[in-house]
């Protein structure tokens, strides 16, 4: 709708005239209609219906009231045609508190801080427009404001924030705090980052801990109570995941690869038994350790977003020191495969009545896909990946249960890239692997080392049509 504005002023000179005739062309020019006494009003015609017209013409959108001494003294006072307009507009002002029609334009000051404004429009927000560098200033202003195109727009209300709707015996307040003030410290370069990462990681932790199970539940419907405490973890899951996106994605040090790789210790300390816990079963802690394997499927994803390469070979070929609860004869270390996890329990609530899940922790991890800026297929890339780095690495195992989802023609972009001989080189810090055929064979025999040809229900069972192995470094 073209906007169309009435003007009201005062005829207090001619020089002032001739300024509000200025004023009207150019809000001609900008394409707003202006109904303005110098044009509209004729010989032989009812001065008084022109006047009322700001009211009665319904296609005016707004009165633009120029306001200088002049005006208000005669608005005040009730004299002249101003006084005639200022009893039409006054009225609409006090019945009509909430109206935006009405746009005082100041020309005019008493003093150096109280505009020259009718006693009806003081207390009215104002465009100053008492110099030509003023009405400059906020000429853009006052157009946007008649196109009803401010500047400055509201967002749309969004959705309450996981930590709102996810009911949490635990809050996740303080881990959120501690982020805000870390990602502020990133964002300006604070020094003490190591110390403000630190908290942000503790208080993480202290959360997803105080969820561990430490006392015998009752099994009844246990699948509902993992259901329900992994959704309780996902606040923390994201605070983690917006944490290595802001930080690889900005300025990476090795401060935050050590930081990595402790978190991710801490996080197997997660999903192992509590040490006051004695007696326990297996499934108690099952909960802890699907949050475990998809966080960690969501910080490779969050990496491989980032394009943080070396961060991922450092994951990739760390060892992790085993909690204490989980440490058997010599053996102190685990690698990444450790993060691998399953379910046994939620086929029960998230299958179909009469149906069995290939992978009930698939099935969940997609039905937590809810972040925008990581979809499902970016983590099931992730999976991928990580197969790929088993496939190579000796003595590790992975069973890729979210290429469950993938279809047939899922292609995979990292993957794809790799085929050109630059983007190779960043699979190749990944692996370690710079010759693309040497890869090619480590991935085959890492295949005939697990036996996936044996796997079930994937479309793959060799994985090399989605790691795009034939085609690596293939374009130079």
């Amino acid at each position: 709708m073209t906007p169309k504005v009435f003007i009201s002023y005062s005829w207090a000179s001619q020089s002032h005239q001739e300024r509000v005739k200025e004023w009207a062309d150019r809000l001609l020019a900008d394409g707003i209609n202006v109904v303005l006494d110098l044009y509209d009003l004729k010989e032989g015609q009812d001065k008084y219906a022109f006047m009322e017209r700001m009211v009665t013409d319904a296609e005016v959108t707004h009165v633009l009231v120029i306001s200088d001494k002049s005006y208000t003294d005669k608005a005040n006072t009730r004299r002249k045609g101003v006084g005639t307009e200022s009893q039409i507009i006054s009225k609409e002002v006090y019945e009509k508190v909430e109206q935006s029609k009405f746009i005082p334009i100041v020309c005019d000051f008493k003093d150096s801080d109280n505009p020259c404004l009718p006693v009806f429009l003081e207390t009215r927000i104002w465009i100053d427009f008492s110099s030509p560098e003023a009405v400059n200033s906020n000429w853009e202003r006052l157009v946007r404001l008649l196109y009803g195109k401010p500047l400055h727009e509201k967002p749309q209300l969004g959705k309450a924030p996981a930590f709102i709707t996810q009911e949490s015996k635990v809050p996740s307040t303080p881990a959120l705090a501690k982020f805000s003030t870390l990602r502020q410290a990133i964002l300006q370069g604070k020094p003490g980052l190591r110390m403000y990462r630190s908290e942000f990681l503790d208080q993480c932790i202290a959360y997803a801990d105080a969820m561990r199970v430490r006392k015998e539940p009752n099994l009844n419907n246990f699948g509902e109570k993992v259901l329900e405490d992994c959704a309780k973890l996902i606040p923390i899951r994201d605070l983690i995941v917006d944490w290595v996106l802001l930080e690889a994605g900005t300025t990476p040090s090795s401060d935050f690869s050590e930081s990595l790789i402790y978190l991710l210790e801490r996080l197997l300390e997660i999903k192992a038994r509590p040490e006051e816990v004695t007696t326990w079963n297996e499934v108690w802690f099952e909960a802890a350790k699907l949050f475990v394997y998809e966080t960690f499927l969501y910080i490779i994803a969050s990496l491989i977003k980032t394009r943080a390469y070396s961060d991922l070979n450092n994951i990739y070929t760390s060892h992790y020191l085993r909690p204490s609860t989980d440490r058997y004869g010599s053996e102190r270390f685990n690698k990444f495969d450790d993060f691998y996890s399953s379910s046994g329990t939620l086929n029960a609530v998230l299958a179909p009545k009469g149906h069995t899940l290939y992978s009930p922790a698939a099935a969940l991890i997609k039905r937590h896909a809810t972040r925008k800026d990581l979809p499902f297929s970016d983590i099931i890339q992730a999976d991928l990946l990580t197969l790929l780095m088993a496939f190579i690495t000796p003595e590790t195992q992975w069973y890729p249960q979210l290429m469950h989802y993938a279809e047939f023609s899922s292609e995979f972009p990292f993957f794809i890239r790799a085929a050109q001989h630059k983007n190779f080189q960043s699979l190749a810090t990944i692996t370690g692997i710079a010759d693309a055929k040497i890869l090619r064979e480590s991935v085959l025999a890492g295949h005939k080392r697990l036996d996936s040809s044996r796997w079930h229900n994937f479309y793959s069972r060799n994985f090399s049509g989605p790691m795009n192995l034939e085609n690596l470094d293939t374009i130079k």
